[in-house]
């Protein structure tokens, strides 16, 4: 290759980078999930600013108060209205807000899901395989029972309602982890998410002698751990989702077994950079990415 030609191609690939760069910096991501006050959603708000602060665009932080269908939609409707480009988002349920998500394709926003899906096609979804990590904090469970010597008896879930499709497979995993043992899964109770909640849901399975409890996320984990310290029981095993400050200390105190801690930094952080791709022109054909999960205990 002549030295002409070369000098050529290296002056187009500095003005293409040029200009990739400058649309970046020109470009708004929404960045929606269920809700703004759980410390897993602050996570993973830390890991999308990361990437945004590298790929030079800006991500806002657009998450409702509280779960709640009608705020999330407001959020999108709202993300739509002030010209973002790209929502990455949570969804709080499989149907809700596919409306809302609906009309933000067909108006050109490129939509990324990070930790829980809808049911509407996007460019890209980064999550945790929440049915075989449901099922990983079911086992543990049953390690640990069957450790002390107890091979029956009820068990309690607190989740947060029968849609958000992240906490329902982690339900569906954890139950199946008991097929075949001597154990009864009792019916399902949700406290939305809420730590308060969900500590009254398990101080009323512990009057009915439960010998565990599972939290399918961070507010109704740390329910339970508040609950089984209340009772000053050692005998019940609670275990949960997420990691936050509160449900270590429960851990380290010995009134939680364990956590199944995800990555929400990683689902922010990889969100982003796929929203800037989709918005670059690149074609992520709706990959699903499993962010990983980690067995916490004291």
């Amino acid at each position: 290759m002549n030295k002409k030609l070369v000098s050529l191609l290296c002056c187009l690939a500095i003005l293409v980078l040029g200009c990739t760069a400058a649309l970046a910096a020109g470009e708004k991501i929404a960045l929606i999930t269920m809700d703004s006050i759980d410390q897993h959603w602050v996570t993973l708000n830390e890991g999308a600013q990361k990437a945004a602060e590298e790929l030079g665009v800006t991500v806002t932080f657009m998450a409702p108060n509280t779960k709640d269908d009608a705020q999330q939609i407001e959020q999108v409707n709202n993300a739509v209205a002030g010209g973002y480009q790209a929502i990455i988002v949570a969804a709080n349920g499989p149907d809700a807000i596919s409306s809302a998500l609906n009309e933000a394709v067909a108006q050109g926003v490129k939509i990324v899901y990070v930790d829980s899906p809808a049911n509407v096609e996007a460019e890209a979804t980064f999550s945790t395989d929440n049915r075989a990590a449901g099922k990983t904090a079911g086992e543990t469970m049953i390690a640990e029972l069957e450790a002390r010597g107890v091979t029956s008896g009820n068990i309690g879930i607190i989740n947060v309602n029968a849609a958000t499709d992240s906490c329902v497979m982690r339900e569906e995993g954890f139950r199946s982890a008991f097929e075949g043992t001597d154990f009864t899964i009792m019916e399902t109770q949700y406290g939305e998410g809420d730590a308060a909640k969900s500590q009254s849901i398990a101080e009323n399975y512990i009057t009915q002698g439960v010998v565990g409890i599972f939290g399918c996320n961070e507010g109704s984990t740390t329910g339970a751990g508040n609950a089984i310290k209340a009772s000053g029981s050692d005998t019940i095993v609670g275990v949960g989702f997420d990691k936050s400050d509160a449900i270590l200390g429960l851990i380290e105190d010995g009134y939680l077994l364990a956590t199944m801690a995800q990555n929400p930094d990683v689902m922010g952080y990889e969100g982003v950079k796929a929203a800037v791709a989709a918005l670059g022109g690149e074609d992520l054909g709706g990959a699903v990415t499993d962010t990983g999960v980690s067995v916490l205990t004291k």
